[in-house]
């Protein structure tokens, strides 16, 4: 992982240097691109329920799965829901901190924090936001992810390097 960190850092301030800047742009993020109907599957070192606000807090080296996605972070905060006539809730909204990872295939985004809206299939990501595609790395402020069409939106001051061909081997 710190590995990863430091050549994302290097692909980044290579793309600082060569001047590819821009002020937002989209990607195709078809790794992510998710059947949000799967069942959420969350691990972690502890657990708070709070029934009176219909929410669930992991902490402590969190992983959700949801298909071949994966996202881990520190801390996580989920909104349940309970429909009426159903006696068992579901998670509606995700709420994720410190250090978040977004995987899926070949493509990675890291963040600060995360909130993944499932019924929407949207997750959005803020906070030196890191996107990885193979050799290829964007950064940005802000990241808004459709899991459903498998778009990326990358806002604020976005900086990218992209390699081409067979230069830059």
């Amino acid at each position: 992982m710190v590995l990863q960190r430091f050549l994302t850092a290097i692909l980044i301030a290579g793309a600082l240097a060569s001047g590819a800047l821009a002020q937002g742009t989209q990607v195709a993020f078809g790794g992510l691109r998710q059947d949000t109907t799967l069942p959420v599957e969350i691990s972690a070192d502890q657990l708070e329920i709070n029934q009176a606000e219909g929410t669930v807090l992991f902490s402590g080296n969190v992983l959700i799965g949801q298909g071949e996605m994966r996202l881990s972070a520190a801390r996580v905060m989920a909104e349940y829901t309970t429909p009426e006539g159903d006696e068992t809730g579901r998670i509606s909204r995700i709420y994720a901190s410190g250090g978040v990872t977004l995987t899926s295939g070949a493509e990675a985004a890291e963040a600060k924090e995360a909130v993944y809206s499932i019924d929407e299939g949207i997750v959005i990501m803020t906070g030196e936001v890191i996107l990885t595609q193979g050799r290829n790395a964007l950064a940005a402020d802000r990241m808004v992810v459709n899991l459903r069409e498998g778009i990326a939106n990358l806002e604020g001051r976005v900086r990218t390097i992209i390699f081409t061909g067979s230069g830059g081997n």
